[in-house]
């Protein structure tokens, strides 16, 4: 079971939260696979660590075979929300990589702030590099507003 929790908290770790800040999760329901090393929470995820927290329809930790110590990534799908302190993004999906620091956001994102809205197919966030990136598609272009102070 601490498997899920090492996920978390490297999915939710920012610079500015501490080692030791707990991570909080909700769902309706919570399932093991060994057989296949997924771990999937469904119903109304709710995952909070700090002033981050993340909603989600369902959200799938995918592990190696080390265990819980050796995660390979999250995959969040449906209605999926992360909101922080003076911001807020939504999209049909969100995968965490570890390997790399990435969330990357897809289908219908857009992200708020005081200075205005973006929004298009994908966004991609490393977390490292504290970098994001917006990208269009064939279906669509990536789009600002912004109000001016």
């Amino acid at each position: 079971m601490r498997m899920w929790l090492a996920l978390l908290l490297a999915l939710l770790a920012a610079p500015a939260l501490a080692a030791g800040t707990p991570v909080k999760i909700t769902a309706d329901s919570f399932v093991i696979d060994q057989g296949t090393n997924k771990a999937t929470f469904s119903g109304a995820v709710v995952i909070t660590r700090g002033s981050m927290t993340m909603w989600a329809d369902k959200a799938v930790v995918n592990y190696g075979t080390g265990g819980e110590a050796d995660i390979d990534g999250l995959d969040a799908t449906g209605n999926v929300r992360i909101k922080t302190t003076g911001q807020e993004a939504t999209g049909n999906r969100a995968v965490f990589t570890p390997d790399n620091s990435t969330v990357r956001l897809s289908g219908n994102v857009r992200v708020k702030n005081a200075s205005g809205t973006m929004s298009g197919p994908e966004l991609t966030i490393n977390l490292s590099t504290n970098t994001s990136v917006f990208k269009g598609s064939e279906g669509g272009r990536v789009t600002g507003v912004f109000t001016p102070q």
